[in-house]
């Protein structure tokens, strides 16, 4: 900037400083209302949270685009209470199942008895292999929402997981009272029984499943796992070629034979089995 116009800019604050120092004093009520404004106009804008259309349009995307997306719901609004459980959801599905705990946790501090919180949190530590940390919270959901039989079927989940295997069984007998032949609830309780080596009653289960209208592609894909375990190949290929691209549909497959070379069903009940059977917590 040249001098005369700096020397310019000087005279015009001069002369700003010096209009505001001989004006006439305010009146309470107008020094009030001055403050008022300058405080309004030197806040920093909040961002609004997302409309209902955005948000049920990035619960359709993958789970890291949702896990920021929700991340910045949850900054501005951390008392929402769908964005702490969405958030934790995506970061399970990410594999960061510690974040997922806490998170979760971190939701229910601020609302203690939000049920899909506890819910969350259960799956979280589910997956983290520390279901005996979840059975507190899910009891809890349990107890707050008998009828919903999401919290019964995930306890079953984290019974089996603890080894409390009568409490599981009933947990999952009472899932589907509420809810019969809910594709889910059948689904871990055969995932159960494949990890005690029970493959026929696990194609019983994950047969019955299937044949839900609601049953989703991983039931239909569990399914083929216990038949290419039982070395029915054919018709777990014929399942997997529909429901898979072809290159997963190969490594399935080839997963099926390897299994099947080391010893057949009595292989799932490996860790690596157990860890592949129990990966998809379809608890709801």
């Amino acid at each position: 900037m040249s001098p005369m116009p700096a020397l310019l800019a000087t005279a015009a604050l001069l002369s700003l400083s010096a209009g505001q120092a001989f004006a006439a004093d305010p009146t309470p009520a107008q020094g009030q209302a001055q403050g008022q404004a300058q405080g309004q106009a030197q806040a920093p804008r909040q961002r609004a949270p997302a409309p209902a259309e955005t948000r049920a349009a990035y619960d359709r995307t993958d789970a890291l685009s949702r896990s920021v997306f929700w991340a910045g719901e949850q900054e501005i609004n951390p008392a929402d209470p769908v964005a702490g459980v969405k958030l934790s959801q995506a970061l399970r599905e990410l594999g960061r199942y510690d974040q997922a705990a806490e998170t979760a946790q971190g939701m229910l501090t601020v609302q203690p008895d939000n049920i899909d919180a506890m819910l969350e949190l259960g799956r979280a530590h589910i997956a983290r292999g520390q279901a005996f940390y979840g059975v507190a919270p899910l009891e809890k959901a349990r107890d707050q929402a008998p009828r919903d039989w999401r919290a019964w079927s995930l306890l079953g989940v984290a019974y089996e997981q603890v080894r409390r295997f009568d409490d599981a069984h009933a947990a999952w007998n009472q899932a589907l009272v509420l809810s019969p032949d809910n594709p889910d609830v059948l689904t871990n309780a055969a995932m159960a029984a494949m990890t005690h080596g029970d493959a026929p009653g696990a194609e019983t289960l994950l047969r019955r499943a299937a044949a839900q209208p609601t049953a989703s592609a991983k039931v239909r894909q569990n399914l083929a796992m216990v038949l290419g375990l039982q070395g029915k190949m054919g018709e777990a290929e014929q399942i997997l070629r529909r429901e898979l691209p072809p290159e997963l549909a190969e490594q399935n497959l080839q997963w099926l034979q390897a299994r099947n070379t080391l010893g057949g069903p009595t292989a799932s009940t490996g860790a690596e089995g157990v860890a592949r059977s129990w990966s998809s917590l379809q608890g709801g």
